[in-house]
């Protein structure tokens, strides 16, 4: 049931940020695609580094996981650029829940510090 409800979320977050898009242009499309990509570019950090076992993150990495993929971040983002009416930014936020919440589907949630799945995404 918490999939499902999570797909209805990221539903509606990405057609809000298309909406954004639409309406606004320019950086705003810019900014959907960093928000939808953008949190999975932390993978990059581990690069060359040792992995533990098959699906664990190396420790570097997890900090900065964690961090981009908790909702907090985009929605302080929405939250601020609602009030400072920033388009770009807004869709930003949009997309970056838009990911997080896809991720929550697929049954990615953040990591414990040995880079691990938690068992509750």
């Amino acid at each position: 049931m918490t999939r499902i409800a999570w797909a209805l979320a990221a539903a509606v977050l990405l057609a809000f940020a298309v909406f954004e898009v639409v309406q606004h242009g320019g950086w705003a499309l810019g900014a959907l695609l960093l928000g939808l990509i953008g949190p999975d570019l932390t993978f990059l950090i581990g690069i060359g580094a040792p992995v533990v076992e098959r699906g664990a993150l190396p420790r570097p990495v997890v900090p900065f996981y964690n961090a981009a993929h908790h909702w907090a971040g985009p929605a302080v983002l929405l939250v601020v650029f609602s009030l400072v009416t920033s388009p770009a930014a807004f869709t930003l936020g949009l997309a970056w829940l838009a990911h997080i919440a896809v991720d929550r589907v697929f049954g990615y949630g953040l990591r414990t510090a040995e880079g691990r799945q938690r068992t509750a995404a």
